[in-house]
């Protein structure tokens, strides 16, 4: 049914089956964003809120940025598409380049994807296939980490720990096992930063590797700091620990940057904020600043150079997609990369991190808060539960900060925030204060 310009709320919504939504009651209710600008959305009532989550950890230049706007405009009236199969547009090899001189120097090669989940799918695909091109055929064998979210196809919700993305799908690809998860609130509750305790977590790898044998491990991939499942941030020297017994293994080693990637840390890469490079890195979300679909894997040389041997007729990787490399979103990519440059935005999230913590750790003591995690431009707020109702209360804070036009995301029991890179202290005090007065509201 046609959008009345008059009424921007469409009058028919049951065609839309809308994902990670409870629809019900959203389609009771409708949450209608029409418009956005730099730190805020327009309702369909008239109301400007606040965005606390980049929209959706995603867009980390702030909305309707004019660089990335005009390129996407211009790009579509050029070229609207091109095939990725056999042929090549110059705005993706471009796009390529950038990456591999923002990304940490082993990053030499780029292969595009549409999304977070098929950058995570494409990397866990490489690494069991270089295996094989190295003569470790029997290298299959993936390993993730409980609470860790890699997107929603199979192999992500494979090697993915939550256990409803998980439970409804059958059993899942064959040959995955978890590490543990870090989060230890009894010895880590309100930390500032990186906690203290838990960099022991890592060597369960030991332990897995002795129960399948190294011989049969490919990769390993976790998130740096772990978004979706609530921000859980790694222990001091957790993810140096991890990245020295893969090496000592012969295991592959995958950072899902996908949220972290772009700025979220203060650094181009969360591997350039802890000084730990893996072997390949999968990225998305601010990669095009969450206006078109775009993900990518960054891989090093060496994993890279394994597949270039045979005749040069013939494919070297027998992976990829339609819109790998799309014009217009290598356009809307090389925008934002040029946004984040010319305006410092990885610097400014750095400089400004000390008072998005300040301000997140004042709501300690408040009612219903556990605990409080933080790192970069990122802080998760951990409610207790209501008692046979889990989800409820952080649903409920998420609802109440809406309608104060404020907006923030819930994951079980937990507020998740991450503005956009843009945020000033005035939008952290009106953030936090309005977060402040909802837990005060809350039940």
């Amino acid at each position: 049914m046609a959008l009345d310009r008059s009424n921007p709320v469409p009058n028919d919504l049951s065609a839309f089956w809308m994902p990670f939504t409870a629809n019900r009651q959203f389609k009771k209710a409708p949450r209608m964003l029409v418009s956005a600008d730099r730190m805020h959305y327009r309702t369909a009532d008239g109301r400007e809120v606040l965005d606390g989550v980049a929209g959706l950890w995603c867009c980390n230049a702030g909305h309707n940025r004019p660089k990335i706007v005009e390129a996407i405009r211009q790009q579509a009236g050029e070229l609207d598409y091109a095939p990725a199969f056999q042929m090549g547009h110059p705005k993706a090899f471009e796009l390529a380049n950038r990456l591999r001189d923002m990304a940490p120097q082993p990053m030499e090669h780029v292969f595009f994807t549409n999304s977070g989940s098929e950058a995570v799918e494409t990397a866990l695909k490489i690494a069991i296939a270089y295996q094989r091109a190295i003569g470790q055929a029997t290298r299959t064998r993936l390993i993730g980490r409980e609470r860790g979210y890699h997107g929603v196809n199979f192999g992500g919700i494979s090697v993915g720990g939550i256990v409803n993305n998980r439970k409804f799908f059958g059993t899942l690809l064959n040959g995955v096992d978890h590490l543990p998860h870090t989060h230890q609130p009894a010895l880590n509750a309100f930390s500032r930063g990186e906690p203290e305790h838990g960099a022991n977590l890592a060597d369960e790898l030991e332990r897995i590797v002795a129960l399948h044998g190294p011989e049969t491990v490919a990769a390993v991939i976790v998130e740096p700091v772990a978004g979706s499942t609530g921000v859980l941030i790694p222990p001091k020297g957790y993810l140096k620990r991890l990245r020295e017994l893969t090496r000592k293994h012969g295991i592959l080693l995958i950072f899902d940057e996908v949220i972290t990637g772009f700025g979220r840390l203060g650094a181009p890469f969360a591997a350039d904020y802890f000084d730990v490079m893996p072997d390949m890195i999968t990225c998305a979300k601010g990669l095009t600043n969450g206006v078109i679909p775009m993900g990518a894997v960054l891989a090093t040389k060496e994993i890279h150079d394994a597949f270039m041997q045979g005749p040069e007729h013939v494919i070297e990787l027998f992976h990829g997609y339609t819109y790998s490399g799309n014009p217009i979103a290598s356009a809307a990519g090389l925008a934002t990369l040029e946004t984040y440059r010319e305006e410092g935005l990885f610097e400014r999230a750095a400089e400004i991190a000390p008072y998005w913590e300040d301000a997140v750790h004042s709501l300690k003591g408040l009612p219903h808060v556990i605990d409080i995690r933080n790192l970069g431009l990122i802080a998760g707020v951990e409610l207790e539960p209501i008692a046979g109702e889990p989800t409820r209360r952080a649903f409920s804070a998420f609802l109440d900060a809406y309608e104060h036009n404020v907006m923030i995301r819930t994951t079980g029991d937990i507020i998740a925030m991450s503005p956009p890179l843009i945020i000033e202290k005035s939008h952290i005090d009106t953030l936090i204060g309005t977060v402040a007065d909802v837990l005060k509201r809350l039940q």
